[in-house]
């Protein structure tokens, strides 16, 4: 049954979350700990729903490690980990924040303060605003500001945004969110400016359509990836090796049959925390699926 599945997704990616944040370390490699996440959800049953996202400082998300990357963790970092997992296209998405430096421990709590509170008060039929609403002032009372450009999302069937967003500030709206809804919910503070900016490649792709390709090694690895990612993004280093597969990859994003996430950089280099839980709306409950 599809509850069933959704249940279990969440389980999973609870359990990875809390087993893969132990190894956030100064001194450790950003990539053993992604490919740590990855293989640990495929091990307890599930698939990654993306890229185990690991974002440091002024990065609010969509950075995973690249192929052979020799990134490590500071003593100063203040890291989020945000990690998917999916059960036949059935998705949890969850994220926590580890504060390395142990500067940042009330901008973490606001993040996480804000994730329950708007958890803890959602009525069926809540409306998006409200929410956005809630989590403005959960975090402006800490002294910090919500990301007002970053958003939770409806999720659907190997779908991770739908088009309905759940704001991090006060919007006007009549959207709702309602019974059979799955819904990632995810707060994010800074005490820089409130929004973020598209900053370089973060090395996490998606497909967008086959296209006439004429190099045989591009045309192969677009196959690949048709094949096995055609829903749900993918790292770079989930399909090349080497560095001839690497040009592939660039030659499919200049044709635009794949399209290449940026890295979201706090607009004034803030710091930025993340708190991030999965619920399910039932007509009785609401779920959260990844606690």
């Amino acid at each position: 049954m599809e509850i069933d599945k959704i249940i279990e997704a969440g389980k999973i990616a609870a359990k990875v979350r809390e087993e893969t944040k132990k190894l956030i370390k100064p001194g450790v490699k950003l990539l053993d700990v992604a490919e740590f996440a990855e293989s640990l959800i495929k091990e307890l049953g599930g698939e990654p729903a993306f890229p185990c996202n690991i974002s440091i400082n002024e990065i609010a998300a969509h950075y995973t490690p690249k192929l052979n990357d020799d990134l490590v963790f500071s003593d100063e970092d203040i890291v989020k980990l945000d990690l998917g997992v999916h059960i036949d296209g059935y998705i949890a998405d969850t994220a926590v924040t580890v504060d390395l430096s142990g500067k940042y421990k009330d901008l973490v709590k606001a993040s996480e303060d804000a994730l329950y509170t708007v958890i803890n008060e959602i009525e069926i039929p809540m409306n998006i605003g409200e929410m956005g609403r809630i989590i403005q002032e959960v975090i402006e009372s800490y002294g910090y500001k919500p990301i007002s450009n970053l958003s939770g999302h409806v999720m659907y069937r190997y779908e991770l945004h739908t088009g309905t967003s759940i704001p991090n500030i006060y919007e006007r709206t009549n959207k709702v969110i309602d019974v059979g809804d799955l819904v990632a919910i995810e707060p994010f503070a800074t005490d820089g400016f409130g929004m973020v900016k598209d900053g370089n490649l973060g090395n996490i792709y998606k497909f967008l359509a086959k296209r006439p390709i004429r190099l045989p090694t591009a045309k192969k690895l677009l196959e690949k990836i048709e094949s096995k990612y055609k829903y749900l993004p993918f790292a770079e280093r989930w399909v090349i090796n080497n560095e001839k597969e690497k040009s592939a990859l660039n030659s499919l994003l200049r044709a635009s049959a794949i399209y290449g996430y940026p890295i979201l950089v706090e607009r004034n280099k803030g710091m930025v925390s993340q708190a991030e839980h999965t619920i399910y709306i039932t007509e009785n409950d609401v779920i959260i699926t990844t606690k």
